[in-house]
């Protein structure tokens, strides 16, 4: 989910598309690209201009890493990301579920 932004969060870490690319090694139009396929959430400044949480540079090393590990498209890639996100949160819970239980 997109968020518009009316300023910055002053405590928070953004980087600017350039910055950003640069940071990941990711072309400016591959990180649009990316974006417009829900890969990255940068908030959207006043001005249209996109702002990407620094965090988002753990997100961008993760769909390289799939994408030179596997043979897939970036749709694909994303697909993956988010089962694999998936798996974390059910074993996290699992294993949370089985310490209430006591096994």
């Amino acid at each position: 989910m997109t968020t518009y932004a009316l300023v910055r969060h002053p405590g928070a870490a953004y980087l600017d598309l350039r910055t950003f690319a640069h940071a990941t090694g990711l072309s400016e139009e591959l990180v649009r690209r990316l974006t417009a396929l829900g890969l990255f959430d940068p908030t959207i400044g006043a001005g249209g201009e996109l702002w990407f949480p620094a965090g988002e540079l753990v997100a961008a090393a993760r769909i390289r890493r799939l994408r030179a590990g596997l043979p897939l498209n970036y749709a694909a890639v994303g697909l993956v990301a988010d089962l694999l996100d998936r798996i974390a949160e059910l074993e996290a819970a699992l294993r949370t579920g089985s310490r209430r239980s006591g096994d």
